[in-house]
């Protein structure tokens, strides 16, 4: 079974697959390590599309199970029939970008107050993020999202809201196998 998970940055999409890989055992892959070039600071080499693609594919295809987080939206039509189950998590703005503040300050700790050319990144990231819910957005948007679900050829479950890892796990635990999500 292939599940993707997908939303906006900071809607929690890496922490619930981990989180679901843990609880079944199943590989878990995360799109921006396929996106990003290893570099540090991180994030700021793009690896072209082509090699992206391919990497990813030949992950999906060689595990039995598999959950991928990230939006894979502009990765090609091969994604719109790679899964079984697709999960889209959408929280309300203020909350994600706060999330989304907290984790730069989480991951680049003091060099983000000294480092100016760190600080214009992490600046110009979360102001691309907050234009998540603004359907006008050309980038990455609750628009593209919502057309894309439209495309997928496997069922979508939607969690909207403020909702616990926990909470969401029993949700997608009782999709995968009836039942598996009651404790």
């Amino acid at each position: 079974m292939n599940i993707l998970i997908f939303g906006a940055s900071g809607s929690g999409t890496t922490t619930l697959a981990q989180e679901l890989g843990k609880r079944l055992q199943w590989k878990t892959l995360d799109t921006d390590a396929y996106y990003w070039k290893k570099t540090h600071p991180p994030f700021q080499q793009k690896i072209p599309l082509h090699i992206r693609q391919e990497q990813l594919r030949a992950d999906v295809e060689s595990a039995q199970h598999v959950i991928v987080s990230g939006s894979l939206v502009s990765w090609g039509r091969y994604w719109e029939t790679a899964f079984d189950l697709a999960v889209f998590l959408r929280i309300p703005h203020d909350i994600r970008m706060h999330r989304l503040l907290l984790r730069e300050k989480s991951r680049y700790g003091e060099q983000l107050a000294s480092d100016l050319d760190l600080q214009a990144n992490s600046m110009a990231f979360l102001q691309w993020a907050s234009h998540y819910d603004d359907p006008e957005f050309e980038g990455r948007s609750i628009r593209q999202h919502e057309q894309w679900m439209k495309v997928l050829r496997c069922p979508v479950l939607r969690i909207e809201g403020d909702t616990s890892v926990k909470e969401r796990l029993g949700l997608l635990l009782t999709q995968i196998t009836p039942g598996l999500g009651s404790e």
